[in-house]
């Protein structure tokens, strides 16, 4: 174990974080930047004592359950993560068992800053675990209602979807996406049952299956019939979150055209908190709460 180095690890990586991004409170004046060591311990679940020998190299060696606890309150990337397990002489961190259904509390801030572009965040099983107002008023007021997974709307029809253009395009895409998931988390119950749900309940999806489609997220153009705001030509272009296997997906209409005054009409009428799938707010007052989104 290098004490040595992983002190010093933990230390830079906790003064690297914002306490803003994270939801923690910014009024407080504080000595040096990032968060605090009591802040980090509360995030990992662990006590202030024992995270603070850690950082002055006179811990004990932690133990992976430790070690994921700290990746996941210091945000670390997954090659940040397999470092910090090195550093603590312990074997590689497990791979991940299943998809990842939380949103990472900058992903969130994100969406906050997107007043006039509706935005989702989907997780590996196209599961919806966050969206703003304006795409919940674009994809129906049902969103979160148990309707917030993207193959579950395409296949079963579960949900308000409003009549679109790239329909047969849509259910490739996401199928393409399933059976990444699908040999990527071979152990993710969640996903298994998701799987055998649509292969029961969908010729198509069966179909379409075996023709193993492939698929790179991108930039896509379709047309929405929306009850309120009429026809809409719209962008859906996709930013991707490696660490998380997750997609952002950003829809907006091009500047000037009828679409986008549309578009604006809408956003000025769909106020409100981001959308989680337990119903509650994504707005975190702390990112351990903020990491409890639904399956």
């Amino acid at each position: 174990m290098a004490r040595q180095e992983l002190a010093r690890f933990l230390r830079e990586r906790r003064a690297a974080l914002r306490p803003r991004e994270l939801g923690l409170p910014t009024g407080v004046p504080r000595r040096t930047p990032g968060l605090r060591r009591e802040e980090v311990a509360e995030l990992a679940h662990m006590s202030v004592d024992y995270y603070v020998r850690l950082e002055q190299a006179r811990g004990p060696r932690p133990s992976p359950r430790v070690l994921d606890a700290l990746a996941g309150a210091l945000c670390l990337t997954p090659a940040e993560r397999s470092h910090l397990f090195r550093l603590a002489g312990t074997s590689a961190p497990p791979p991940a068992t299943g998809a990842v259904r939380r949103v990472r509390p900058h992903v969130a801030g994100m969406l906050r800053r997107l007043p006039e572009t509706g935005a989702i965040v989907t997780d590996a099983t196209y599961g919806i675990v966050a969206w703003n107002p304006l795409a919940q008023a674009l994809l129906g007021g049902d969103l979160g209602q148990g309707t917030t997974n993207l193959a579950r709307r395409r296949f079963l029809g579960e949900g308000r979807m409003y009549e679109s253009s790239g329909a047969e395009e849509f259910g490739a895409i996401v199928v393409a996406r399933l059976r990444r998931a699908a040999d990527r988390y071979p152990h993710d119950a969640g996903l298994a049952a998701l799987l055998a749900e649509l292969r029961a309940g969908s010729e198509e999806f069966r179909l379409l299956w075996e023709t193993r489609p492939v698929h790179a997220p991108g930039h896509r153009v379709k047309t929405l019939a929306h009850p309120t705001a009429g026809g809409l030509r719209l962008n859906c272009d996709v930013l991707l979150v490696p660490e998380d296997d997750q997609e952002v997906v950003l829809i907006t209409a091009d500047p000037g055209t009828p679409s986008a005054r549309a578009l604006r009409g809408l956003a000025a009428t769909a106020q409100g908190p981001l959308g989680s799938p337990s119903g509650r707010p994504s707005v975190p007052a702390g990112v351990a709460q903020f990491r409890t989104g639904g399956q």
